[in-house]
């Protein structure tokens, strides 16, 4: 059950609702996540400039980082968005599964940026350095390492905010990863 109630646009600032329109001519709707960040005056329109600010890394390989994010921090809403977003930039759903579970045997260089990211989120942005010298011989840069820890709190924030305060998930449920046996 949800602790909070998502806003709807007349809930919120006009600064917000501007911020709604756009996304709903963007996205075609308002993801619920999105709309619990209108709670806040700033925080949506502050959220949206960090995930969509420039990167070194690609879209396909954001969602890697965010898909093992995601689940290490078993956060249900944003496993099902990046599902579907993994979805969208080419991944299968056995590809999914191995990058939610932190590793892609299709693809040595993913599958050090997926170990990094996962091993960062558990230890808390202290990566082990194997792990960090595993990114650099994939042909990962110093850039790369810093991008990556950038999206890693950006998802954080976002597993945060959905384990916080619950809001209904909007997207196709993903399951979880031993009930599909990965």
């Amino acid at each position: 059950m949800s602790k909070f109630n998502v806003p709807k646009r007349e809930e919120v600032s006009a600064n917000n609702q501007a911020i709604f329109d756009n996304l709903e001519k963007a996205v075609g709707f308002v993801p619920n996540l999105y709309a619990t960040y209108a709670y806040s005056e700033n925080a949506l329109g502050n959220y949206l400039a960090l995930q969509n600010a420039k990167t070194s890394l690609k879209s396909k390989e954001k969602e890697v980082v965010n898909l093992a994010v995601s689940e290490v921090n078993n956060c249900i809403y944003c496993l099902s968005a990046h599902t579907a977003i993994g979805k969208m930039n080419g991944f299968t759903d056995e590809q999914i599964l191995e990058l939610r579970a932190g590793y892609a045997s299709f693809d040595n260089k993913l599958d050090a940026l997926a170990r990094l990211a996962k091993n960062i989120t558990e230890n808390r942005g202290g990566a082990d350095q194997e792990v960090i010298e595993n990114f650099f011989n994939a042909g990962w840069t110093k850039e790369n390492l810093i991008d990556t820890i950038v999206l890693v709190g950006d998802k954080t924030i976002s597993n945060y905010l959905h384990k916080t305060t619950q809001v209904p998930v909007d997207f196709p449920v993903a399951r979880p990863l031993e009930a599909v046996g990965a």
